[in-house]
């Protein structure tokens, strides 16, 4: 590959965008909307406090924005990999 272009998307014209209330960075990436690490019960989001579980066992992704992060594309592979088992 010649760039990365492909690890990358932004769609400022989402209705939804930004999706996340305070998070409006100008490298959000729009390619893990509707994370697919959702249903990983130990996912980065949990791992480091920005995602939790709550009281009635969902899951509330609402202040992750660690798929949106540009610079996570490789760890967000790593992640999905382990879930299929690779």
């Amino acid at each position: 590959m010649k760039t990365d272009n492909y690890k990358f998307f932004s769609h400022k014209q989402c209705e939804f965008y930004p999706c996340h209330e305070g998070y409006n960075d100008k490298d959000m990436n729009c390619l893990w909307c509707y994370c697919p690490l959702q249903t990983k019960p130990s996912c980065p989001g949990i791992r480091d406090g920005s995602a939790k579980f709550l009281s009635n066992g969902y899951k509330d992704c609402s202040n992750c924005t660690f798929p949106h992060d540009k610079e996570n594309y490789n760890e967000m592979l790593k992640e999905l990999n382990e879930m299929i088992g690779k």
